[in-house]
């Protein structure tokens, strides 16, 4: 395995794939995933690369594990817990385990980041309908928010 993976094209790279971010549903909008390294390197994570199109957003959702973002290109808002935050090139996101976060790409601007997170990892857990109009009590939340 060739130690150096070179970019080919702005934040594409030689032999690594790009990926739907999810194989189906319609709770995101816009989003592709590269998965840079993983268990092939022998890690017990894994490094992903996800890009939003403009006005694009990811999936509302929580999980057990931890994510650990930075944001490499663009510029959007990110949801985590139950405060939105403005992100821009090299600022860092902490999601902490079961904490509801959702990722939103300016209408201008693409937002790219990587996102670190355990290999072994649980699925994604989505709003229930009450958990989710518990969370629009809130109107900055209520017009945030993509399902």
């Amino acid at each position: 395995m060739n130690p150096v993976i070179r970019q080919r094209a702005p934040f594409r790279w030689d032999g690594i794939e790009v990926e739907p971010y999810k194989r189906e549903g319609t709770h995101f909008r816009d989003v592709s995933r590269q998965v840079l390294f993983g268990a092939e390197a022998g890690l017990a994570c894994e490094l992903r690369y996800f890009e939003v199109d403009c006005g694009g957003h990811s999936t509302l959702e929580r999980h057990e594990h931890v994510h650990a973002i930075v944001i490499l290109r663009g510029a959007g808002r990110v949801l985590v817990g139950t405060q939105i935050y403005d992100v821009e090139p090299f600022d860092l996101v902490r999601v902490p385990p079961q904490t509801w976060h959702q990722l939103r790409a300016d209408p201008e601007h693409p937002l790219g980041f990587l996102c670190l997170v355990d290999a072994k990892r649980d699925a994604p857990s989505r709003p229930t309908k009450e958990q989710l109009e518990a969370l629009r009590t809130t109107p900055e939340l209520a017009t945030f928010i993509k399902t």
